[in-house]
C-alpha cells in the first residue's frame, strides 16, 4: 500500500503529555482508514460505524446518501448480503493520498481494490475521503466514490 504525504504534513506536532505521544491530524486520519476497512472486511457493521461521523454524507451510483445516525447506517447495511450478491470477499487500500491537511480535518485520496475469496480483483475504483475530528474523536464525515 502506498501513503503519499506531502511534506508540508511531514512536520511531526508531536509532544509528549504523561507518556503519550499526540498524532498529526495525518496519523489520526490514516488509523482512521485503517479501521475503517478492518471493520468492513471483518463484515461488522458497527465497528465500521464507529469510524464514522453522522451525519454522514456518501456520493456514489449518482445519488447522495446521508445516513443521520450511526443506528441508521447500521440498520441500511448488510455486508453479508453484499458479499454473497457481488462475490465480494475483502477490500484493500492501493493508495491513501493525504491531500489536505487542517487540525481539524483531512482529505484523502484514495484508490482501494475489491477481491474475491480466492484472491481475484473484481475491481477497483477510485474516492475522496473527509476525515474530521469532532469533540476530540477522528472520524470519516464523506465520502465521495466512483464505486456503485
Amino acid at each position: 500500500m502506498v501513503r503519499k504525504i506531502p511534506l508540508a504534513g511531514m512536520l511531526l506536532l508531536s509532544c509528549a503529555c504523561g507518556g503519550v505521544v499526540a498524532q498529526t491530524p495525518q496519523e489520526a486520519a490514516l488509523e482512521v482508514m485503517d479501521n475503517f476497512l478492518t471493520a468492513f472486511n471483518a463484515r461488522d457493521e458497527q465497528a465500521w460505524a464507529n469510524t464514522l461521523h453522522f451525519p454522514h454524507v456518501r456520493l456514489a451510483s449518482g445519488q447522495v446518501t446521508v445516513y443521520s445516525t450511526a443506528a441508521e447506517f447500521v440498520a441500511a447495511m448488510d455486508l453479508e448480503s453484499f458479499a454473497e450478491s457481488t462475490g465480494w470477499d475483502h477490500s484493500v487500500w492501493d493508495t491513501l493520498e493525504v491531500v489536505q491537511v487542517s487540525p481539524q480535518k483531512v482529505h484523502i485520496a484514495v484508490t482501494f481494490s475489491r477481491y474475491t475469496a480466492v484472491g481475484d480483483k473484481m475491481a477497483s475504483y477510485r474516492s475522496l475521503y473527509v476525515i474530521e475530528k469532532v469533540n476530540g474523536r477522528w472520524g470519516v464525515r464523506a465520502r465521495s466514490s466512483f464505486a456503485p
